[in-house]
């Protein structure tokens, strides 16, 4: 309500005609309602992000709370508003033209292959997670018999996956994800009423700045890059960032930028804190924590989904049982499906194809789900496949929010405007993912100071990068 309104002010929108106005094709641009918008793209940049993530990142102990606060208001929030309005300002491009646009034809080359890998990691492990869960519960036996377990809910995942890539914004996303949002928004309400009602009581943030995981859960990861990997979509994510666009393609004025894009935001932030709040619960209650009090708890320490869906049934009955079906198949799914779609336009864009016509979809789209396939099938072969493409999704996902902060920080900068409020954010976030990329096992595994002080040399040259490249273009 504050700080939104002020980078709001910043940005200052205009009356120009909107693409979905100014390129109307029926299929990407086309004017959609603003509440209908702000669902859509609420679950686009949600999924089980701010659910997995706050549970995983809630380990770390209560300063877990301080980077979804201000990550999301200051960071993410921010990021989200300027990628989706720079996208409308540019006749909804897509995020590798806008950093190529601001950051150069090279960097754009590199971010469109990047981008397009992640979008398929995104799909691909939102392929195999809701198929698995769903199989634990039914599966026809044929299926399991003749191909393996969860082949068949694979199939048909993929299979809804193909439908919604090709087919147009309005017929089937336009029409479910709305659902799925009020679902996921009424699952934390609920939560949150409960949480009220229990009064459990948790660490204070006062009292536990240290990792609280690193005794009791062996989580031997640093709070520094570790925690601002973790909680990704909570905070910030340059998955979003993919996802503006889509919206973007479907507003009809301006002024809906910061209801829909920072609003969605910091509704992700406030849904990350809920569960944030209830996993604090689940691993630090006192006087005894909740995964000893309930039921199947301690199986569940290191299974994001199985505490999501341990505590709505032990919390919320019934009804918290669907709704924890919803929030951990429906919503992994509809972020899949819209990382496909993002995929589609930004090649699309690259090749300059237009897609207003069916087999131009499909030529774009039966390359990607070749290679989803491929990553899918080496996924399931290999025991620790899913680990490994979720652990660098993680990171590759941080990493893209740098190249898009870097992207608004230059194009205020240009503008004569307050490029701080992007900058900041971008130095920090340039020196987590160095950080994490040379402290991490899955990495170059370097001693903690030696990472930390190559963390800082990066802070160093993009400070003085930055410093050179605006007094030449001053």
């Amino acid at each position: 309500m504050v700080y939104g309104r002020f980078v709001e002010r910043i940005i200052k929108p205009t009356d120009n005609p909107t693409p979905a106005i100014a390129k109307a094709d029926g299929v990407d641009y086309l004017v959609l309602p603003g509440w209908k918008i702000f669902m859509i793209q609420f679950l686009n940049i949600a999924g089980t992000g701010p659910i997995f993530g706050a549970i995983m990142g809630a380990k770390f102990g209560p300063v877990a709370y301080l980077w979804i606060v201000l990550g999301c208001i200051f960071a993410g929030a921010t990021h989200d508003y300027l990628s989706g309005m720079l996208s409308v300002r540019n006749g909804g491009a897509s995020l590798p033209d806008l950093i190529g646009k601001y950051l150069g034809n090279a960097t754009k080359q590199v971010m469109l292959v990047f981008c397009v890998l992640l979008l398929m990691m995104v799909g691909t492990v939102f392929v195999f997670s809701p198929a698995k869960i769903l199989g634990s519960i039914w599966e026809p036996a044929f299926f399991v018999e003749n191909f393996g377990s969860y082949f068949f809910w694979i199939v048909v995942v993929f299979v809804y996956y193909i439908i919604a890539t090709l087919l147009p914004i309005d017929k089937i996303i336009g029409k479910i994800y709305p659902l799925f949002a009020f679902s996921l928004i009424f699952m934390a309400l609920a939560l949150m009423v409960v949480l009220f009602v229990q009064w459990p009581t948790i660490p204070e943030l006062w009292q536990n700045m240290e990792n609280m995981g690193a005794e009791r859960f062996d989580n031997g990861s640093l709070i520094f890059p570790g925690l601002f990997i973790t909680i990704a979509c909570g905070a910030i994510s340059g998955f979003h960032a993919t996802q503006s666009p889509l919206m973007a393609r479907c507003m009809k004025h301006e002024r809906q930028g910061r209801p829909i894009f920072y609003g969605a935001m910091i509704t992700e932030g406030f849904v990350a804190l809920i569960w944030a709040t209830v996993a604090m619960y689940f691993f630090y209650g006192e006087p005894a924590p909740g995964y000893q009090l309930i039921a199947g708890g301690v199986d569940a320490l290191n299974d994001a989904p199985s505490v999501v869906n341990i505590i709505c049934n032990d919390w919320l009955g019934i009804i918290g049982g669907i709704l924890a079906m919803l929030g951990v198949v429906a919503a992994p799914i509809t972020s899949g499906d819209t990382a496909f779609r993002s995929c589609r336009l930004i090649i699309a864009d690259f090749l300059h194809m237009e897609q207003r016509t069916k087999t131009k979809r499909l030529a774009v789209s039966i390359p990607i789900f070749a290679v989803a396939i491929a990553l899918l099938v080496w996924q399931m072969a290999d025991k620790d496949g899913f680990n490994v493409i979720w652990g660098w999704f993680g990171w590759s996902n941080q990493t893209l929010s740098v190249f898009t902060l870097w992207t608004l920080t230059v194009y205020l900068a240009r503008e004569r405007k307050p490029y701080i409020i992007t900058l900041i954010p971008a130095l920090f976030m340039t020196v987590v993912c160095s950080t994490f990329l040379f402290v991490s096992k899955q990495a170059f595994g370097l001693p903690v100071y030696v990472a930390y002080g190559l963390g800082s040399a990066v802070l160093t040259v993009a400070v003085i990068w930055f410093a050179i490249w605006k007094l030449k273009n001053k």
